[in-house]
């Protein structure tokens, strides 16, 4: 039986990570967790805030060769639950990240991002719950 879910998975390309470090932690608000030894290995870094966790993993180039095709989902995101919403989306812009408002999920405040390797995020607040 599901109870909860531990963490999402992201893509990034090689080399992505101290941007992913500058947004995740600046511009989210959001804590790097060590990776277990063996998966530091791998590339990539994970962050969490309170009980959620993004854990964004380097892509490789496929078996026997080739240059890695790393493209972010354009449909496919997590949503991230947030309390004030308003402040928040201010946040991202003042960091410079594009916020691009969307009033088409009934009962719900939100907005979409990017992160720096172009991974769509969604955050949303219910209506009436961001007091500032």
């Amino acid at each position: 039986m599901l109870a909860a879910v531990d963490h999402v998975q992201l893509a990034a390309p090689a080399g992505a990570e101290d941007a992913l470090r500058a947004y995740y932690t600046d511009v989210l608000g959001m804590t790097e967790i060590p990776k277990p030894p063996v998966l530091a290995a791998r590339g990539g870094c994970w962050f969490q805030a309170g009980a959620v966790q993004l854990h964004l993993g380097i892509e490789t180039a496929p078996a026997g060769g080739g240059e890695c095709h790393c493209r972010p989902a354009k449909k496919a995101h997590p949503g991230l639950r947030v309390t004030r919403i308003e402040a928040y989306a201010a946040r991202l812009q003042e960091h410079g990240a594009k916020v691009i408002w969307d009033d088409s999920l009934p009962g719900h405040r939100r907005f979409y991002s990017e992160d720096p390797v172009g991974n769509r995020l969604e955050f949303l607040e219910p209506a009436g719950t961001g007091a500032l």
